[in-house]
Formats: structure tokens, sequence, C-alpha cells
């Protein structure tokens, strides 16, 4: 363990720690645009500039090893003024839309800018322009508002081993872009977006549905398989509009394409919402309660049981439900029923 002092607080920190790390273990805000803790240290963006005795110049704070005996500095005059600077050169870079951009009130950025009062800008002059959409079905993706911070890059590489964007060119030309600049090809997991401090990356299917107001959150789990990751449904006017994932959940807010974009069908109106069963032979499939649709579904296991023995039945399980259910599942063919007709659906 090592010591050193944040503004004045003493603190111990294991051997390897960042000061951003200590200042954070102290509940001190640093502002940074490019460092995320699931991420290595990168230290592009500058905004987590420290001051420490006997350094000759202010130094980024993701990317300095803590040692024994450091004093560190987090805010003073100099600082505000050097990181009121970066986000005015920036923003000088950046459209103006946030009436009308899908990460507004989500945006670090915009958050920034209204922490250092930035309303004009010294640094005006020319600005980059992408006239290309891409067309792919998942990721909308805004070079103009891309900082070049590398998180989306640096997701696709460390946490899915997917490389599918890099940066591209050098200097005012760079840009994050998939391989000879054609459309996002990718498994389109959306690990980009949630890292993604500005508007640069959002969902298609997340345009004009609304956005922080009157947004009613809900914890759940996804439906698609038995990893049980954990989901937060965003809905306005009892309509899914949107799905996160929390941070300190068992998937660290990972998800797979389903999980975070494929909730349409919930907002469907003529999805499944009761039971249905069929009360005479030939009748039409009507509503019924889940006890009336229980009851008739053992009625008819004890009907071809009794005619025609155990053998007679068979159980399909679902890759969809936990180890645990499908072990009761299967033991209740075995034990129950009496067969071994178990089968799953976990194939291709």
């Amino acid at each position: 363990m090592i010591s050193l002092t944040i503004n004045e607080k003493d603190i111990r920190m294991p051997e390897g720690a960042t000061v951003l790390e200590a200042a954070q273990a102290l509940e001190i805000e640093v502002p940074t645009l490019c460092h995320d803790p699931q991420l290595k240290p990168y230290g592009g963006c500058r905004l987590c500039i420290v001051e420490i005795k006997d350094f000759p110049r202010p130094v980024t704070a993701c990317t300095t090893p803590a040692t024994d005996g450091m004093e560190v500095t987090t805010e003073s005059d100099r600082l505000y003024r050097l990181r009121r600077t970066i986000v005015e050169l920036l923003l000088s870079d950046h459209p103006n839309d946030c009436m009308v951009c899908a990460r507004a009130g989500d945006c670090t950025l915009q958050e920034l800018a209204y922490f250092y009062k930035l309303r004009e800008n010294r640094f005006i002059g020319e600005r980059r322009h992408y006239d290309m959409t891409d067309k792919n079905p998942f990721i909308k993706r805004e070079m103009e508002k891309c900082i070049l911070c590398g998180k989306c890059v640096r997701v696709c590489d460390e946490i899915q081993g997917v490389n599918a964007i890099d940066i591209a060119y050098r200097g005012f030309n760079a840009k994050v872009c998939p391989p000879y600049e054609k459309d996002l090809d990718c498994e389109f997991c959306g690990q980009c977006i949630v890292v993604c401090p500005t508007g640069a990356l959002s969902g298609v299917i997340w345009g004009g549905q609304g956005r922080q107001m009157d947004v009613k959150l809900t914890d759940t789990v996804c439906p698609y398989c038995g990893c049980g990751c954990n989901i937060t449904l965003h809905s306005v006017r009892d309509k899914v509009i949107r799905v996160t994932s929390p941070k300190d959940s068992i998937n660290q807010g990972w998800l797979c394409v389903k999980g975070r974009f494929g909730y349409e069908f919930i907002n469907q109106k003529d999805r499944l919402q009761t039971p249905l069963i069929r009360r005479r032979k030939g009748g039409k499939l009507e509503p019924a309660t889940w006890d009336e649709a229980l009851n008739l579904v053992m009625s008819r296991f004890e009907k071809i049981k009794k005619e025609h023995g155990p053998d007679a039945l068979a159980g399909l399980a679902s890759a969809r439900c936990t180890n645990e259910e499908n072990y009761a599942f299967q033991k209740f063919f075995r034990a129950v029923i009496g067969t071994n007709n178990v089968d799953h659906c976990a194939r291709y």
C-alpha cells in the first residue's frame, strides 16, 4: 500500500493505482471524457489534468501512477482555465444541435459545457463535415459529433475483441471509421454506444422516441437466453423506447445485439398477453386464465400417460431459461411423468 494526499486529504491505495482512482476513492470529482474504469487508461481528452507537487506541469490523472508521499491538487484557477479551454476547443468543432440530439441530457460534453458556462466560442474556424450516412440497421453514427476520445474503438477491442472500427488518418482529418470507410458491419452489440460521451453514437430506433423527461425506468432480466443479463427498460407512456444495463450488474453493463436492440416486440399490438385454449375440439383459440390453461395441460398429460404410457410424452426445454429452471423441467419429466424423453432447443 502507498500513502498520498489529494486536496489535503490522506488516502492509502494499492500499488499500481492511478491518481484518478485515488481521487475517486475520496469522492473527489475530476472531469474526464475518455476514461472508463473498464478500459485501459488512455489520457486522450486531457480533462483530468491535476497538479502534483514538484512536477513542472499538470499531468493526466488517469495515466499517472500514484506514488508514496505524492501531494495532488485537483482544483485551482489554473486547472479550471485549462479544462475550460479544452472543452471550448472540443466545442469549436462540434455541432450545436443539442435541442434535437438523441443524447441530450445524457451527454458528458453537454454537462461540461454547462459547468464551464460556455455560451460563446473563441476558436470558431474550419470544421469537419461528413456527408455520408451510415446505413447499418442498429447504430446511428454522427461523426461530426465525435471528439476522438477513442472509447468506442477501445471497447470494441478490449471488451468485445472484434476490432470493427479504428481511428483512421491523422491530424484534422482523423476520424473513427470501419475498414475502408464502409458502412458499419459488426456484431452490433452497442457497447460503443454505452461508452460514447457525446451524441456521436446512438441507437437508430431511439430517434424521436423520447429523451430524459418523463422516462420511467424498470429493472428486469433479459429474456433472450439463460445468461440472465440485467437490463433497464426506458419507457414513455407505456411504450419501451430504449434498453440499457447498469454497470454494477452481473454482465457489467454489456449486452448483445438482442438484449440491447431486440425490444420492439414489446410494443406490438398483436403480441400474446394471456394464455389461449380451445374449449372444444376444432374450436377457435380463446383467452383463458393461467389456472384454466395449466389445469387443461395437466388433465391432458394424465390422460395420455394413462392411455399410452409415459413415453408417449416428451419435453422440449428452452435455452432462454436458467439452468435452475431447466433442471426443474427435466426433473419433472423424469421423476413425475416417468420418461427420459427430454430435449432442448440450444442448437442451430
